[in-house]
């Protein structure tokens, strides 16, 4: 589904309250625009950008990076994808061309950190600086993913509690699942952290130590969250392991049933084999009590077998 498109511009105070358009007392322009490849464009033709910027900001594929440009800097992040019926792993990009008095994100699709950047400026609490805005988005992007993080680790935890009793393909299908969007998931956020690590170190003059301090924030939580991407994927690997013990070890009990079951009528077999070759010589083929004598032979091998196997517990 293409997503509407539209673009807002809001002018921010150095106290964080949102103004009226041309006021002089703005410490910064956020300028948003959302939609296709085309519109976007065609409003970053308007904004007066080099024409790296406007490129890098409506580029049609993108992957998480910092690239200083002059005295701003082209930062690309990716955030979870809580759209319903999406799949997380289905990371939604953010553009941003930031710099000391305007900020400049572009999205192809809705993206909830947004809305909460939004909530904020409404309330006239929005981010005080282009730094410190960037560094509010980076850590919403973190909010919202770490609930889905969270959810792995519960399905992994209910998997590994109901392993033995589980069904064994409905169980590989769900760690492969999980693993899967964990792949996925660190494919975006390791890139992202060093992008927002790149930002940190760089000596921008409008980053101030408050946002640097955020930002330093944003790293250590998407850090914790490749970690226990990493760990969720070390569990998947240790419990399909366990699946392939469980399932050797049946094979190896089952193997064990028909061996014993195979060496159990061996000698009943080769008796009845040997007294069954067209051959004359044939002990009791004209008794007439010879069929019930050599059942009852058979009966005593039987029964010495059953002994013997006890002895060196075989059943």
């Amino acid at each position: 589904m293409t997503p509407e498109n539209h673009s807002f511009t809001h002018l921010i105070s150095r106290s964080g309250r949102a103004l009226e358009a041309n006021d002089p007392d703005a410490a910064y322009r956020w300028t948003h625009v959302q939609g296709d490849v085309d519109y976007v464009a065609g409003i970053l033709s308007e904004l007066s950008l080099d024409a790296v910027v406007a490129a890098a900001l409506s580029a049609a594929e993108t992957r998480p990076r910092c690239t200083p440009h002059g005295e701003g800097a082209v930062v690309i992040l990716r955030g979870i994808n809580l759209i319903e019926g999406a799949d997380p792993e289905d990371m939604i990009s953010l553009r941003v061309w930031i710099e000391d008095d305007r900020i400049i994100s572009v999205g192809i699709r809705p993206l909830g950190a947004l809305d909460d950047i939004l909530s904020m400026v409404s309330r006239n609490r929005a981010p005080v600086s282009t730094g410190d805005m960037l560094a509010s988005i980076a850590l919403r992007l973190v909010d919202r993913a770490d609930p889905v993080i969270a959810d792995l680790n519960e399905i992994l935890d209910a998997i590994e509690d109901g392993l033995d009793d589980s069904d064994i393909a409905e169980t590989r299908r769900s760690i492969s699942d999980t693993r899967r969007v964990a792949i996925a998931l660190r494919r975006y956020l390791f890139p992202q952290r060093d992008a927002l690590t790149t930002l940190e170190v760089e000596d921008f003059d409008w980053i101030s130590e408050l946002a640097r301090g955020h930002l330093r924030e944003a790293v250590d939580r998407l850090s914790r969250l490749c970690e226990e991407l990493d760990m969720i994927r070390e569990r998947c690997q240790v419990v399909q392991d366990h699946m392939l013990d469980i399932r050797a070890e049946a094979m190896n009990q089952q193997m064990l049933v028909l061996t014993v079951v195979a060496a159990f009528f061996l000698p009943i077999s080769f008796l009845t084999g040997l007294l069954g070759i067209n051959v004359g010589g044939v002990p009791l083929a004209q008794s007439d009590n010879g069929f019930w004598i050599i059942c009852g032979l058979m009966v005593v091998i039987g029964v010495l077998e059953y002994l013997l196997f006890r002895k060196f517990k075989l059943f």
